[in-house]
């Protein structure tokens, strides 16, 4: 061939390539890959190790800087491009003036990724995490995210640590106010609905944040539920009841995980090669960050893991932790590991590569201030519609425990009204813990909901005090144990009434992080006052404020009528008022099963089943407690309405299935009752025989209906391969064959069931 030839040849095939090129321009995705391998290209060792280090707010940023001790030594360490990240910088004026530091005046311009603890709303608050949950409304939970993370945002905020997808069936512990409560089928799908309406469809959107799946893995099972404690579970506790929550939320997306305190198979999570590595970043295939919990680095030290922080740091990045949270480790130790041989190069660059992409995702690096928008920061926070939306989500969450005598809904005229307790005009606690943003005293309280009801004459007593003294959240709250001075007048307005509603409850700063409980009950005086009330009126309606599933036999044994109301957040009173008084209909179903006493605790409805399991002889040798029944006071999924339900016999569209195929499973309900309203049907299965014992019930499906009274409707659930299986304990997913019963009804303890053959 000529030359000629082959250089025609050689401008036909570029101008080929190009056209190809030009066809399949490069996808987004693909584009920020390019840009982080450029950027990765250009910085200095010290730098990547800097966008390893987040540092906590450490002075007013809009102030004059800092010149000596450890403040001055973290801005300098922010000049330099040594800080990746800030948590707990708010406000436009404070972010834009920290970014601006990061942006114009270090080599790179790196951004900064600004973190917040935004758990349930950011001004505006939302019902705690387990209250949302106690809605099985997925659209719902996914708008109150939304709102939390259009508020963020607004302030200048761009990820939140949140959700915590933590399964646990320990009410003890005080964070599962933060969680979905004790089943993994539904936590798997509010872990879902959250990520979505944190992140949206657009992450570089100004009013999404990214989102962060906590705690991996298996805080929820701290032993006695105190907070920090160690974790000892099986595998097949691990697979099948911790991770599908984190599973789901990775499928869903979500751009950070953030590891736990807690020890797993002796290891703390923060060095867990196996979690980290092996589950999240390989079998998982996990591409974005993981951010250490406070300090959860220098832990390892206290657990007995490493010696000093440079083998904490050494063992924490071999183990897969990206960034660390208020360590101050990697900044100290990982240059020098690095530059000694201990830790090879491509780990830390692997760490930078995963935040620089999620930083590019958030579009940091097209307008580092694109979340500094004074303008919409006034518009956002606190709007109207906000406040539309989380009172929305607070009538939803409510749960009716209890309804006899026909108390609820009340009469809107001609009654007289007692409403006693001191939760009942607070403005404080009802908003909850885990609030930091918000501005205290900024909740409706129930007299104020009530008040809005001007048919009835409403008298308030307060009875007693809950608390001595300044309640905060970094207090321990102390109760009024002694001053009895306000029962006088509680009782004598309790026998006027025709009806009394008392709310009672845990303080909202009384569960969260660092607030575990070895008991269970109303605390301080409130117990005393309700059987003081109850023995003047017994038509008493008591209204629960709590962050926790409580223990409350006496009251569920003498109380006619008990509603759930949560830590409900900003709109607590108008919603409580609204389902008291019947303008909404109560259609909340518990997330996590109430004990009868602490001593039953951990209860949960899927439990195993034991070698004795039940008392068919009479005899003492079985699975039993002596003094109390083995059930709980009220299960997972219990939830009444002000109407009624009748469902009929589940039917399969055959007896016999092979695998692979799909299960169908109807139901007829009917709303029986003189109100319309909703429910969740809920759909449990048992494999009757496995390769690994299987729960007595496991929740795989429910649907929430809509009935006007009189209403007929046909529900069907669908079970495949997703829903029949397990995982056994190499975290291997399992699909057998053999006997299923299915079990459809209105609450795990009180269903119907029928059977099927998988071949």
């Amino acid at each position: 061939m000529k030359k000629s030839q082959t250089l025609l040849l050689l401008a036909l095939f570029s101008l080929g390539t190009a056209h190809a090129q030009k066809k399949k321009p490069m996808d987004k995705k693909q584009e920020i890959e390019q840009k982080v391998d450029q950027l990765l290209a250009k910085m200095t060792l010290e730098e990547k190790v800097g966008q390893m280090n987040q540092y906590n707010g450490f002075w007013d940023v809009t102030g004059p800087s800092p010149k000596e001790g450890n403040a001055a030594i973290k801005y300098e360490h922010l000049r330099k491009g040594w800080v990746g990240s800030m948590l707990t910088v708010r406000g436009v004026d404070q972010v834009r003036a920290v970014q601006k530091i990061a942006v114009e005046e270090t080599r790179l311009g790196i951004p900064l990724i600004i973190g917040f603890d935004v758990i349930h709303g950011y001004k505006t608050l939302s019902p705690i995490p387990l209250a949302e949950a106690a809605s099985w409304d997925m659209e719902a939970i996914k708008k109150s995210a939304q709102v939390a993370a259009d508020e963020a945002s607004a302030s200048g905020i761009n990820w939140t640590f949140g959700p915590n997808v933590d399964i646990s069936r320990d009410a003890r512990w005080g964070r599962v106010m933060e969680g979905a409560g004790e089943d993994p089928f539904l936590g798997r799908r509010v872990a879902t609905a959250r990520v979505k309406g944190f992140q949206g469809d657009d992450l570089s959107a100004p009013n999404t944040i990214a989102a962060c799946a906590k705690h991996f893995a298996a805080y929820g099972f701290a032993e006695s539920g105190r907070d920090y404690n160690t974790v000892d579970i099986g595998n097949a506790t691990l697979y099948n009841t911790v991770l599908p929550p984190f599973k789901a939320a990775k499928d869903a997306g979500v751009r950070t995980f953030m590891n736990s305190f807690n020890i797993l198979n002796g290891v703390p999570a923060t060095g867990s090669s196996f979690l980290q590595r092996d589950i999240l970043k390989g079998k998982w295939g996990f591409d974005g960050f993981i951010i250490t919990d406070w300090a959860s680095i220098r832990e390892m030290i206290a657990h007995g893991y490493a010696k000093d922080g440079a083998e904490a740091s050494l063992k924490a990045v071999k183990a897969g932790a990206d960034m660390d949270m208020e360590s101050h480790l990697y900044v100290a130790e990982l240059v020098k590991l690095v530059n000694e041989g201990k830790v090879d190069i491509k780990l830390v660059d692997d760490s930078v590569r995963r935040i620089l992409r999620v930083k590019y995702e958030l579009g940091l690096f097209d307008d580092p201030y694109r979340y500094c928008n004074e303008k919409r920061e006034k518009e956002v926070i606190n709007s109207k519609a906000n406040h539309e939306a989380v009172l929305d989500m607070a009538k939803k969450s409510i749960v009716l425990l209890k309804n006899e005598k026909n108390l609820l809904p009340l009469k809107k005229s001609g009654q007289k009204i007692a409403l006693i307790g001191a939760l009942a005009n607070d403005k404080n606690s009802p908003l909850g813990s885990w609030r930091i943003a918000s501005d205290d005293n900024t909740a409706v309280s129930v007299l104020e909901g009530m008040q809005q009801y001007k048919g009835n004459t409403l008298t308030f007593e307060k009875g007693a005090d809950l608390t001595v003294g300044k309640t905060t959240f970094l207090d321990e709250v102390v109760f009024n144990t002694t001053d009895r001075s306000g029962f006088e007048a509680a009782k004598n307005a309790a026998a006027s009434a025709d009806v009394v509603v008392m709310v009672l409850g845990e303080h909202g700063f009384q569960s969260g992080e660092g607030r575990s409980r070895t008991n269970l009950d109303l605390p301080g005086l409130q117990q005393e006052l309700l059987e003081a009330i109850y023995k003047v009126n017994s038509n008493v309606v008591l209204v629960l404020n709590n962050g926790r599933p409580l223990a409350l036999p006496w009251a569920a044994e003498h109380i006619p009528a008990i509603v759930e109301a949560w830590h409900l957040g900003t709109q607590t009173g108008n919603a409580v008022a609204q389902v008291l008084y019947g303008d909404y209909n109560p259609s909340g179903k518990l997330p996590m099963s109430f004990p009868r006493n602490v001593g039953q605790v951990p209860i949960y409805y899927n439990q195993h089943s034991t070698g004795r399991p039940a008392n068919s002889d009479n005899n003492v040798f079985w699975s039993h407690y002596t003094d109390v029944e083995k059930t709980p006071q009220f299960a997972f999924g219990h939830g009444l309405s002000y109407t009624t339900f009748k469902y009929s016999a589940p039917k399969l569209d055959k007896s016999s299935y092979t695998k692979g195929e799909t299960v169908k499973v109807s139901v007829d309900i009917t709303n029986t009752g003189n109100y319309d309203g909703k429910e969740v049907a809920q759909l449990y299965i048992r494999d009757i025989a496995a390769s690994l014992s299987r729960p007595v019930k496991e929740l795989k499906g429910f649907e929430l209906i809509s009935l006007k009274k009189g209403e007929t409707k046909t529900v069907t659930f669908t079970l495949t391969d997703k829903e029949l299986g397990f995982f056994n304990n190499e975290g291997e997913y399992l699909v057998e064959p053999g006997t299923f019963k299915v079990f459809v009804g209105t609450s795990s303890d009180n269903v119907q069931e029928t059977e099927f053959e998988l071949k």
